[in-house]
C-alpha cells in the first residue's frame, strides 16, 4: 500500500511539473535589408497567465511579448515568467541577410567592448558613487499635456487635502481648460501629496513665456514616495547615470592644463584674437598657411553635427541646465587646445618641398625621446596614428557623409534612395579640394567656415531676437537646471555629465587632431599657434553650442520628447522661421563637407607617419578616403559608424599622456613668448607695412 501511494504521489508530481512548464514558440522576422529592424514575436502556453517578459533589449516593456527594432545577427535573451513565478529563459537571434546587416552585427560586440573601456565608470568601480537613478518624489502633471498644446489649464478643485496619503489611481484634483473641458487628475503613485498650485490658479498657459520655457511648468502636484524608487527602463533594468572615464580623462586634463598654464584660456584671449586677425602674420615664417586658415581648418573639423544634433540630445536628456556645463567644459577645453597645438608646431617637420608633417605623432615620439622615453614615445605615436586613420575614415568621413545624406534627404525627398549618387557627387567635390593638399583645404575652409558659421549664428540670433522677452526665464531655467534639476533629469551629477560629455565630443579638445592642422601655420613661435587654437573650443562650444541650446530653450523645444537630435533643432528653428530647416539642411551639409576635408588631412598625416612621406603614399590614402565617402552615403552601417566615431575619443588616451609629460616644457615656452610680447620684439604685420611706406 505504501509503495502504491508513493507511486501515485510521484506520478502526480511529474504531471504537476509538466503542467507548470512554459512552452514558448517564437516568430522571428527580418522584414527588409535595413539594419536594426528585426523583430521577435513570442507565443506562450502553459503555466498561469498573465506572463511577464524580461528582455535584454532595454526598450522592450516587461508586458510585451514582441521585441522590435532588433539588431540582426545578435542574440537576445528573454525570461518569461507566469503569475505563479514559474519561468523559462530563451535566446533568439534575428538572422542577418544583407551585407550591411552582417557588418553591423559584427561590429556591435566590438562597439560594446570599446564602450566598456571609454565609458567605464571609475567612481562606481571603487564604490564612491552610486550610478542608479532614484526618485524621492513624483511630479504630477496635467493629464494629456504636451509642449505643443495650445491650452490654458486651471486647477478647479482639490479632491485630497495637502499632506494626506494617496493611493495609486486615486482621484486628487479637477482641472479645467479655457474651453470649459474638465479633466480628472489621479495619483500616479502612492505617497504623501503636496499641492503646488492653489484652487482657481492657472497651472499652465501656453501664451505665458515662463510656462513655455520652464521645465515642468505643467506640474501641479508632487507625491513623496513612501520609499525612494529606482527609475527603470521599459524592460525593468534600473536607469543609471555613469561618470564615463573618457569624459573624466578629458575634463581633468583640461582643468590641469588650465591651472598649469596660469588660466591661459582667459588671460590669453585678447592676444589670440589679434593673432587670428593676422596682426602678427609673418609671410617669411616657416609653414604653409596663415594663423586664420589654420584656425578655420581646425574649426571646420569640430563644428558640425555635434553642435546641432548633439546639443539637442544634451538638452533633451539633461534639460536646460546641461547648457551651463557645456559652456564650462568648453572654457576648460581651450587650455588643452593651447598645449597640444603649441607642441604641434614645435615638433613639426618641413621637408625640402615645403610640405609640413606635424601633430601628436611627432611630439609624442620626438618630445618624449628628448626625455629618454623613446620606447613610450614611439608606442604612443604609432597608437595615435592607427586611431587617427580609423577616425578619419569613420567619424571624420563615413559618419559625416551618412548623416548629411539622411538630413538632406529628409528635406529634399528627391534624394531618397539615391545615397550612392549623392556619395559620388560629394566624393568628387571632396576630391577636388583634397588633391591640392593643406593649402587647398585651408583656402576652402577659410571661405566655408565663416559663411556657414555666419548663416547658422544669424539664424539662431534671429530666433532668440524674436523671442527676446524669454531671455530672463531662459537663463533662470539654465541656472536652476544646472544646480537644482529634478530626479527625472538624473540629478546634478546626471546633468553635469551630459553637458560635459556633449562638449567633449563636439570640440575635441585633448584629442590632438587640431594640432595636425595648426602645425602647418606660418610662425616662428610655437606658442603663437597655441593662442590661435584656444579660440576653437570657444567658437565651437561656448558660442555655437550655446546658441543651439538657447534656440531650443527659447522656443520651448527642450520640453518635447520623442524627436531625434537634428530634427528637434530643425523644428525649433521652424517654429519661428518656417523655411529655415532648408537653410539648416544646407548648413549641415557644409558642416559635414568641411569636416570631411579637414579630417582627410588629419588622416593623411597619420597615414604618412606609418607608411612613409611620399606623394604616392598620400595618393593611396586620398583614393581610399574618397571611396569611403561613397560607402558612408550609400549604406547604413550602424555600429560601424559608432565604432569609427569612438576612435576619435580614443585618440585622447595617448595624446593626453604626452601632454601631461610635456606640459612643463610648454609652460617655459609660454613664459618666453609672453616676455617677447611684452618687450615688443615679436613680428607685427602693421609695423612692417609702416616701415615699407
Amino acid at each position: 500500500m505504501r509503495k502504491y501511494l508513493l507511486s501515485m504521489f510521484f506520478t502526480f508530481s511529474i504531471l504537476g511539473m509538466f503542467a507548470q512548464e512554459l512552452d514558448v514558440k517564437a516568430k522571428i522576422g527580418n522584414p527588409s535589408k535595413i539594419i536594426n529592424n528585426g523583430f521577435i514575436d513570442l507565443e506562450v502556453e502553459g503555466g498561469t497567465p498573465p506572463y511577464s517578459y524580461k528582455w535584454t533589449n532595454p526598450e522592450t516593456p516587461l508586458s510585451s511579448n514582441r521585441a522590435e527594432g532588433l539588431t540582426e545577427g545578435i542574440p537576445y535573451d528573454v525570461i518569461i515568467t507566469d503569475s505563479e513565478g514559474n519561468s523559462v529563459t530563451k535566446s533568439f537571434t534575428v538572422k542577418a541577410e544583407a551585407i550591411t546587416e552582417h557588418f553591423n552585427g559584427t561590429f556591435v560586440p566590438i562597439v560594446e567592448k570599446m564602450d566598456a573601456i571609454l565609458f567605464w565608470d571609475p567612481f562606481t568601480a571603487i564604490g564612491v558613487y552610486d550610478p542608479v537613478v532614484y526618485a524621492d518624489v513624483k511630479n504630477i502633471g496635467v493629464p494629456g499635456w504636451s509642449a505643443e498644446a495650445q491650452k490654458v489649464y486651471t486647477l478647479k478643485k482639490w479632491l485630497v487635502a495637502e499632506g494626506e496619503h494617496v493611493e495609486e489611481g486615486q482621484a486628487i484634483a479637477t482641472i479645467v481648460t479655457q474651453t470649459g473641458e474638465e479633466i480628472e487628475a489621479t495619483a500616479e503613485v502612492a505617497g504623501l501629496l503636496e499641492h503646488k498650485v492653489d484652487e482657481g490658479e492657472v497651472i499652465y498657459d501656453y501664451q505665458n513665456t515662463e510656462d513655455l520655457i520652464e521645465f515642468g511648468a505643467h506640474y501641479f502636484a508632487q507625491i513623496e514616495y513612501d520609499e525612494p524608487v529606482i527609475l527603470t527602463h521599459p524592460n525593468g533594468d534600473p536607469q543609471k547615470h555613469n561618470i564615463p572615464f573618457i569624459v573624466v580623462w578629458l575634463i581633468l586634463g583640461a582643468a590641469f592644463f588650465t591651472v598649469r598654464m596660469g588660466f591661459i584660456n582667459i588671460r590669453g584671449f585678447g592676444h589670440s584674437l589679434d593673432l587670428a586677425k593676422g596682426k602678427y602674420d609673418n609671410p617669411d615664417a616657416p609653414g604653409t598657411i596663415t594663423h586664420f586658415q589654420a584656425l578655420a581648418t581646425a574649426v571646420s573639423a569640430t563644428v558640425g553635427l555635434g553642435n546641432i544634433a548633439g546639443v539637442a540630445v544634451a538638452v533633451s536628456l539633461g534639460g536646460a541646465g546641461a547648457t551651463f556645463w557645456m559652456i564650462l567644459a568648453g572654457l576648460l577645453g581651450m587650455s588643452s587646445k593651447f598645449v597640444e597645438c603649441t607642441l604641434g608646431v614645435k615638433y613639426r617637420f618641413i621637408n625640402s618641398e615645403g610640405r609640413v608633417f606635424g601633430g601628436p605623432m611627432n611630439y609624442l615620439r620626438y618630445g618624449l625621446e628628448k626625455r629618454n622615453m623613446r620606447g613610450l614615445g614611439k608606442f604612443l605615436a604609432a597608437f595615435f596614428a592607427v586611431l587617427g586613420i580609423g577616425a578619419s575614415f569613420g567619424g571624420g568621413n563615413m559618419f559625416q557623409a551618412n548623416q548629411s545624406f539622411e538630413i538632406l534627404s529628409g528635406q529634399f525627398p528627391a534624394l531618397v534612395g539615391n545615397g550612392f549618387w549623392f556619395g559620388v557627387v560629394v566624393a568628387i567635390l571632396v576630391g577636388i579640394v583634397i588633391i591640392g593638399g593643406i593649402s587647398s583645404i585651408a583656402k576652402v575652409t577659410g571661405k566655408i567656415v565663416p559663411f556657414m558659421a555666419a548663416v547658422y549664428v544669424l539664424g539662431a540670433l534671429t530666433v532668440i531676437g524674436i523671442n527676446f522677452e524669454n531671455i530672463g526665464p531662459a537663463f533662470n531655467a539654465i541656472w536652476d537646471g544646472a544646480f537644482n534639476p529634478t530626479a527625472l533629469k538624473g540629478g546634478v551629477i546626471g546633468v553635469l555629465i551630459v553637458g560635459f560629455q556633449r562638449a567633449a565630443f563636439s570640440n575635441e579638445a585633448g584629442v590632438g587632431s587640431a594640432a595636425i592642422a595648426h602645425s602647418a601655420a606660418k610662425t616662428n613661435h610655437p606658442p603663437s599657434e597655441g593662442f590661435v587654437a584656444l579660440l576653437e573650443p570657444f567658437i565651437d562650444t561656448v558660442v555655437v553650442c550655446t546658441l543651439t541650446a538657447l534656440v531650443l530653450i527659447f522656443t520651448g523645444m527642450h520640453e518635447v520628447s520623442g524627436i531625434g537630435g537634428a530634427q528637434l533643432t530643425s523644428d525649433a528653428f521652424a517654429s519661428v522661421i518656417s523655411w529655415f530647416p532648408y537653410v539648416l539642411a544646407l548648413a549641415v551639409f557644409l558642416f559635414a563637407f568641411s569636416t570631411m576635408i579637414s579630417w582627410s588631412y588629419y588622416g593623411m598625416r597619420a597615414w604618412t607617419y606609418l607608411f612613409g612621406k611620399s606623394t604616392k603614399v598620400e595618393l593611396v590614402y586620398k583614393v581610399l578616403f574618397l571611396i569611403f565617402v561613397v560607402v558612408g552615403a550609400s549604406v547604413s552601417l550602424g555600429a560601424v559608424l559608432v565604432f569609427s566615431d569612438m576612435m576619435i575619443l580614443a585618440m585622447s588616451f595617448p595624446n593626453i599622456i604626452g601632454l601631461y609629460i610635456m606640459s612643463g616644457e610648454v609652460r617655459r615656452d609660454l613664459k618666453e613668448y609672453l616676455e617677447k610680447l611684452k618687450e615688443g620684439t615679436l613680428y607685427k604685420a602693421q609695423r612692417e607695412a609702416k616701415d615699407a611706406a
